[in-house]
């Protein structure tokens, strides 16, 4: 059996082997940004978020620290903090599980089927469970303002310096700003 260093130096390396891009932080392997993308055919396809990850110490054993950094509007996540509400993360985590569950499974999982009975979004929840319409209205609203992809803005610790920072922007953007102009609601 491997030590947990040597099983988070793998499933990190694993990580960053895949199709995601992932970003150190402070130049150590517990502590990631990795770019997310919203799973085809639901309601947060084209969106591109900015997922934190900490890894504890006693990962695998302990499950990482999962949250948003880009605003999403989602009854499982909060929107303040960008907290993550998965039982599997958080309660069922299991040392079989590896990073790319998380970003393979347990997001994608999380994004295609909210849980409105155990909200950290009341807001969300309740707007869909009252008025769907008006909530997957809000949901693409969110997806168009704060995730696309080359322009991952309103990080919800918004400070100027991750604005400018450049480390998410490749200097493309799918959209161009009339796109975003002539598709925006009246």
């Amino acid at each position: 059996m491997s030590s947990p260093s040597k099983r988070r130096e793998m499933d990190v390396m694993k990580l960053m082997m895949s199709d995601y891009a992932v970003e150190p932080i402070n130049e150590g392997i517990n502590e990631l940004n990795v770019e997310f993308h919203g799973p085809k055919e639901s309601l947060y396809e084209g969106g591109v978020w900015k997922i934190r990850v900490e890894l504890p110490d006693a990962y695998p054993y302990k499950s990482p620290s999962i949250g948003f950094q880009n605003r999403i509007f989602h009854p499982n996540v909060d929107e303040l903090s960008g907290s993550v509400c998965l039982d599997v993360i958080n309660q069922s985590w299991s040392p079989m599980f590896d990073l790319l569950n998380v970003f393979e499974v347990f997001l994608p999982q999380l994004l295609l089927y909210p849980n409105p009975s155990d909200p950290l979004n009341g807001d969300a929840a309740s707007l869909m469970i009252k008025d769907k319409e008006q909530y997957e209205k809000k949901v693409k609203e969110y997806c168009e303002l704060y995730a696309k992809k080359g322009d991952i803005s309103g990080t919800l610790t918004d400070d100027s310096e991750d604005a400018s920072d450049g480390d998410v922007s490749d200097g493309r953007s799918e959209s161009s700003e009339e796109d975003v102009a002539a598709n925006a609601d009246p």
